[in-house]
């Protein structure tokens, strides 16, 4: 069995590099380690981190095909944030005219959580601490 430590990041592949780099700074609130731009391969890597954690690297790459999500599809379902109230995080992405699903709570844990999309249509979830 692996040894394990915990999740180092996630990678994620955007259609428009500048609508998703202010999606994910500006309205999710992840800050920007390093932004790269990788010439031989026409794209940019952005690291970004939440809390001084490093979590997410951004690319962008040429054409890159659309995300199947509906129906869904084997492999990563969403990302999940966790945050501390989350009607309060849902009423923000709203004020931004961003959709937002109805608050639902998990039948397992009786915790409210609900989903969003970022740009390109990958499901993110709001869970409540």
């Amino acid at each position: 069995m692996l040894k394990l430590q915990k999740v180092h990041h996630l990678a994620v592949i955007c259609s428009n590099y500048e609508v998703s780099k202010e999606f994910y700074t500006q309205v999710l609130g992840f800050n920007i380690i390093k932004e790269t731009y990788r010439k031989a391969r026409d794209s940019y890597k952005l690291d970004l981190s939440l809390n001084g954690e490093y979590l997410i690297e951004l690319f962008s790459f040429p054409s890159p095909p659309e995300r199947v999500s509906r129906p869904e599809a084997a492999g990563l379902r969403h990302l999940a944030f966790e945050v501390q109230d989350v009607a309060e995080e849902r009423q923000k992405l709203l004020d931004l005219s961003i959709d937002v699903e109805a608050i639902r709570i998990d039948e397992i844990t009786g915790k409210k959580f609900t989903f969003f999309s970022d740009p390109d249509g990958l499901p993110l979830e709001l869970y409540e601490k």
